[in-house]
């Protein structure tokens, strides 16, 4: 398993470029962030090279994918962020898709789609995947749309563009509904990448009710050839949790 560093979870009060550094540093080839307009592009690209890192994943500008009226909105923050994406190399984009709007929720499945595949060409063209994200909405985000993975795995195969994937949150999916192992081998054709955490807490992975060790043996014997992020708050010191981390988990 291809371990990633979300940078903000574990280096968010020190510049991108002396984060990507540290990174490196730590044995880490792979990282991931969020938003993309706070860097200088040119900078970050640089920092990039020197040090050896890919930047897997970053997100879009726009979220609110379950109401029409802001479709065009999302689709211009899809064209912003593959224009990004195209300076710093990225590959993968993540989006939430919006709160739940109160409108009959087949109506937003329906908006979710419909701006996904308004969105598909400029990827395609870019070379660049969209991820939608099922989030749990009992402890982090309540309100929103998406918590079930199967409901995220329909829309993919509703959008039917290889530049239209879900990303799969192990934490957020143990929360909402658990299954992980089954769930993630009978969707491996719609997952672009994972993230993970311990739960409960949001922690290190050794910590929570989940065998990691399990699952990414599972994954990878399944051929999933992606990575996962750890995106979680450390209770460890950064550098030592990440060290941790790729001793127990890395490959």
């Amino acid at each position: 398993m291809k371990l990633c560093v979300p940078i903000p979870c574990f280096f968010g009060n020190l510049p991108f470029e002396a984060a990507v550094e540290k990174t490196a540093a730590l044995g880490y080839q792979y990282a991931e962030i969020y938003d993309w307009r706070q860097l200088d592009l040119a900078s970050a690209k640089k920092a990039l090279y020197d040090a050896g890192v890919t930047l897997l994943s970053m997100c879009t500008t726009e979220f609110r994918l379950t109401d029409p009226a802001c479709r065009a909105q999302w689709v211009q923050g899809i064209r912003d962020s593959c224009r990004a994406a195209r300076v710093l190399g990225v590959k993968k984009l993540i989006t939430q898709v919006g709160p739940d709007t109160g409108a009959e929720r087949e109506a937003q499945r329906r908006s979710i789609v419909e701006g996904l595949k308004a969105g598909a060409p400029v990827l395609e063209e870019a070379g660049v995947t969209v991820m939608i994200e099922p989030l749990n909405i009992k402890v982090d985000h309540p309100g929103y749309y998406l918590t079930a993975s199967a409901e995220a795995f329909d829309i993919v195969r509703r959008v039917g563009s290889p530049n239209v994937k879900v990303v799969f949150d192990i934490y957020h999916q143990q929360i909402s509904e658990g299954n992980i192992i089954p769930n993630i081998l009978e969707n491996l054709d719609c997952i672009a990448h994972l993230h993970a955490a311990g739960h409960p807490g949001r922690h290190e992975l050794q910590y929570g009710e989940n065998d990691y060790k399990n699952i990414f043996a599972a994954v990878d014997k399944a051929g999933y050839s992606g990575a996962c992020g750890l995106e979680y708050g450390p209770l460890l010191d950064p550098e030592e949790s990440l060290a941790a981390a790729k001793k127990l988990f890395g490959d």
